[in-house]
Order: C-alpha cells, then sequence, then structure tokens
C-alpha cells in the first residue's frame, strides 16, 4: 500500500467516524433511557471524538514505523513494511469502534475536543518556535566557520567588497575581501529612496481614502491601488530594467550628469511603487481604526478637518503606522530581483543614486547560485551576511516597537 493510499484510507476512516458518531448521538436521544438526559455536546463534537479516535492511533503506529525504519530496525521495503500499513488502519478503526461503543449523552466530548485542539495548537506553536531557533543556530554555526577564516573586524569594517578566491591551490584566483560596508550602503541607500517613494504616496492615499474619500470611491480606488501588490517582482524588474533605469539616465544626461544604466535611483523608485499598497493598506486599516468620538471632539473645539487629522488622528493611529513603515521597510531590505535587474551586481561604496550598487540580498543570492563548496569563505560569506542583516532587522524592530510603546502609553 502506497503512502497515498493509507493516506485515503485513515482519512475516509475518519469520514465514517464522524458520520457514525453524529448518527449514534441522534439515534440515543430518541431511547428511554437517554431521552431525560441532554446531550453534554453538539453532535458535531460527538462526530469529531470518534473521527479522532479514528486518526490518532493510526498516525501513532505511521510515526513508529517511520521512526524505526529511520534507525534501522525495520527494513525499508519488504513485508516488513508493508504490514504497517493495515496494522494502521486496524488499530484506528478498533479504537474508534470502542469509542463509539462506549460513548453516552453524557460523554464530555466538547471537553475532549477542545483538550486536544489545545495540544494541537501548542504543538503548532513549539514547531514554530523550534524551526526559528534552528534556522537561527544554523545561521550562526554557518557564520562562526565563516570567522574562523576571515577576521570579523574586516567582515564588519572592511571598505571593499570582492569574495573571488582560489577554491584550489593550483587554481588561479584572488584572496578575495570580505568588506560588507560596501554592501550595507547599498541595501540601504536603495531602501532609503523606496521609502521616500512609497511613505508620503502610501501615507497620503491611506489618509484620502479615510478621511476624504467617499464610500463608493473608496469601494474601487483601494482594490485598484492593492493590485500592486499582486504583481510579481520579476515584472517590476522588467519594468525597472526596460523602462525607468532609461528614463532615469536620458534625465541625467540632460542635465549633465553622469549615470550608469544601472542605478540605485532606478531600483529605489520601482521598489518603492511596488511597496506603496503595503504602506496604504495597513495605514488605512490603522486611521479608520481611531475611535470618530476623537474626531467629534476635536471638531467640537473649533479644529478643521486637516487640524483635526494632523493633530488627532495621525498623532492617534501613529503605533499602527509605524509598524506599518517598519514592514514595508524589510519588504525593500529583502527585495532581490528588482536590484538585480535595475541596480546590477557591482559592491560599490557610494552614496550617489545615480551609480551601480548592489544589496545583502543579493549577494546572498549570488554566492549561492551554482555548485558550491560550503569550505570555501566565498560560499560562507552568504551566511555572515545572513547572520549580519538578521541583527539589523531585530535591532529596527526593537526600536519601532519602542515607539510603538511609547505613543501607546500617550493616546490609549
Amino acid at each position: 500500500m502506497t503512502n497515498t493510499q493509507l493516506f485515503i484510507a485513515v482519512t475516509l476512516l475518519a469520514c465514517a467516524g464522524f458520520l457514525l458518531g453524529k448518527k449514534r448521538l441522534v439515534s440515543m436521544r430518541g431511547t428511554k433511557v437517554s431521552r431525560s438526559i441532554r446531550p453534554h455536546s453538539t453532535p458535531v463534537y460527538y462526530g469529531l471524538w470518534i473521527s479522532l479516535w479514528a486518526v490518532i492511533p493510526a498516525l501513532l503506529v505511521m510515526f513508529c514505523e517511520y521512526m524505526l525504519r529511520r534507525s534501522g530496525y525495520v527494513p525499508a521495503s519488504g513485508m516488513a513494511q508493508t504490514a504497517w500499513a493495515p496494522a494502521a488502519i486496524a488499530s484506528g478503526a478498533v479504537c474508534a469502534i470502542t469509542a463509539w461503543l462506549r460513548m453516552r449523552p453524557e460523554t464530555r466530548a466538547r471537553n475532549h475536543i477542545e483538550t486536544i485542539m489545545n495540544f494541537l495548537f501548542m504543538a503548532c506553536a513549539t514547531i514554530a518556535i523550534f524551526t526559528t531557533v534552528g534556522i537561527v543556530l544554523s545561521v550562526i554555526f554557518e557564520s562562526i566557520r565563516f570567522f574562523n577564516v576571515v577576521p570579523i573586524h574586516e567582515f564588519l569594517f572592511g571598505l571593499k567588497w570582492s569574495p573571488q578566491v582560489a577554491i584550489r591551490p593550483d587554481q588561479v584566483g584572488s584572496t578575495g575581501a570580505f568588506g560588507s560596508v560596501p554592501v550595507l550602503a547599498g541595501t540601504f541607500l536603495i531602501s532609503f529612496i523606496a521609502m521616500a517613494v512609497a511613505t508620503p504616496l502610501g501615507l497620503m492615499s491611506a489618509i484620502y481614502l479615510s478621511e476624504y474619500a467617499g464610500s463608493r470611491l473608496r469601494a474601487w480606488a483601494k482594490p485598484c491601488l492593492e493590485i500592486l501588490a499582486g504583481i510579481p517582482t520579476v515584472v517590476y524588474g522588467f519594468f525597472a530594467a526596460l523602462v525607468v533605469a532609461p528614463q532615469v539616465k536620458a534625465a541625467g544626461e540632460m542635465l549633465g550628469l553622469p549615470v550608469s544604466s544601472e542605478s540605485a535611483l532606478a531600483a529605489g523608485l520601482v521598489m518603492g511603487i511596488m511597496i506603496i499598497p503595503l504602506v496604504s493598506s495597513l495605514s488605512d486599516d490603522v486611521i479608520s481604526a481611531v475611535p470618530q468620538a476623537m474626531r467629534d471632539g476635536s471638531y467640537a473645539l473649533g479644529a478643521t478637518k486637516a487640524e483635526t487629522i494632523k493633530n488627532v488622528v495621525i498623532p492617534a493611529a501613529l503605533p499602527g503606522i509605524v509598524g506599518g513603515l517598519l514592514l514595508a521597510v524589510s519588504r525593500a531590505v529583502g527585495e532581490t530581483m528588482i536590484v538585480v535587474m535595475a541596480a546590477g551586481l557591482s559592491a560599490n561604496l557610494t552614496m550617489n543614486p545615480l551609480k551601480a550598487v548592489t544589496t545583502v540580498t543579493v549577494q546572498i543570492v549570488t554566492l549561492l547560485t551554482g555548485d558550491q563548496e560550503f569550505d570555501s569563505p566565498k560560499t560562507l560569506a552568504a551566511f555572515a551576511l545572513g547572520l549580519l542583516l538578521f541583527i539589523l532587522t531585530l535591532l529596527m524592530n526593537i526600536i519601532a516597537l519602542h515607539i510603538v510603546r511609547k505613543y501607546r502609553e500617550q493616546y490609549e
């Protein structure tokens, strides 16, 4: 029996248990003994109770078979393995039938279901936590291997990024330079340009839609604005490379400015357009959640609509707006495709938006593309960049959380 067939069999067994559990409770309501006893739970809970008694034992048998097979106590093929599938189905059927026979109207089915669901939710939360810890530890361990080869001060304060190294002793190649400052400078430059575009446009759009626009205009304007969030980033990359970058270059030449064919300005402009819906949608939801009583109190004191928005609505909604801007910054920092197609791969240490630059995420993708040896500093540098980006993002989260807490205490 294949895994697909076993999954279908267990699913059918669970469905049968659900239907039989509900039907048995309905039939027991009509008996003389049970007519005076009010069922503890609704029929759905009794059906779920029988269904879980069918699924959980089967899953436990399948898990035991998997662990024994991984440890080598059970062969990977043959009769020993095929016997586990009927055992799983049989165990689920026996437990379901036993629960079905012992089911009574006074059985606390709802309490049992809620206990199992609480355990399931706790297990899911634990898996999520351990997954995060595993990701962080894997990045840290590989970064330590990198710092054993490249000094950490050279990585943090070096002004040149050229990770090309000779992998074999007989291979001609550079010794490599692993200074992260040019990569971080390009990341911050493009992110700053993107936020300079997205913050005013997104925030002003949110204020207009929530405070000025009518219900009919809002009904079609907001979905149209959010369509930008559904466009694939590769399409934005094509748009940046084929439309925006040539226009930026032509405008710079008209002004007598030297502009590279790939520039941080082109990538930042398109990236800012991409994250406008994120800023606008989150800010709109937060502004709309401000109590109307605060607006009415401002109007009662003689304030105009613009003064109310400036002095009452925006300060009250500031924690949520800051949270939305933080998500937008994270989106800009983690973008790769637009930077590759519009800003290039050159790690230039410059604050000139008309020059070609690169970002941390682009370099991580570049270093891990193709067949790589994980004993090479070139490959391990990707993990060091990932750890650095994780720390910087964590610091931004801490700062934003501090701002949110400060203003939340003031306006709530």
